[in-house]
């Protein structure tokens, strides 16, 4: 019963992010309790408190832009679009354009590469964040940047990884330039 529950979630959410989810389905067929491990990984993923939209769509979008430019990256501006983040953000966040940005994604953008890259140029972001908009929001920018690494790692690692691709924001494709995130 409870895996027949976990495939109806899993299929809604297909069809509501026109979003392969065949990966979540094949750990679900081999170990439920892999599922229900994953699953809980799926809410530290889903925490967002006291961050700017904007913000938490550049640093999602850096992290998973590092790890995939296919259906994972889509997936993010999808969320973000819905969220209402503008598209010409998210476009600027795709294309690395920081004057194009808004401050807070700008911002959440240099901090989540600082952080990826061990660079103690984090340091500065980090105390900015904290003094913007506290705590909670940078553990949401952490949570993000992780689950941005984790969600492609974990469908490569079980061959579900896709190639790079084009993303759709705001109804016009545009080319992902891996080196920008």
């Amino acid at each position: 019963m409870l895996k027949s529950l976990i495939r109806r979630r899993l299929a809604a959410f297909e069809r509501e992010y026109n979003y392969d989810t065949s990966y979540g389905r094949d750990i679900l067929d081999t170990d439920l309790r892999a599922a229900l491990a994953f699953n809980k990984f799926n809410a530290m993923a889903q925490y967002r408190r006291d961050i700017p939209a904007d913000a938490l769509t550049a640093a999602s979008l850096v992290a998973t832009m590092g790890e995939d430019c296919g259906p994972c990256s889509q997936l993010v501006v999808t969320m973000a679009e819905r969220s209402g983040v503008p598209a010409p953000v998210i476009r600027a966040v795709i294309a690395g354009d920081e004057r194009q940005m808004t401050d807070a994604a700008r911002l959440a953008f240099r901090f989540a590469k600082a952080t990826l890259a061990h660079d103690p140029a984090a340091d500065a972001s980090r105390e900015e964040i904290v003094r913007r908009w506290g705590k909670r929001a940078l553990i949401s920018l952490a949570f993000a940047i992780s689950a941005g690494r984790v969600y492609p790692t974990v469908k490569y690692a079980l061959g579900h990884g896709k190639t790079c691709q084009r993303l759709t924001v705001g109804g016009t494709v545009t080319p992902v330039l891996k080196e920008a995130a």
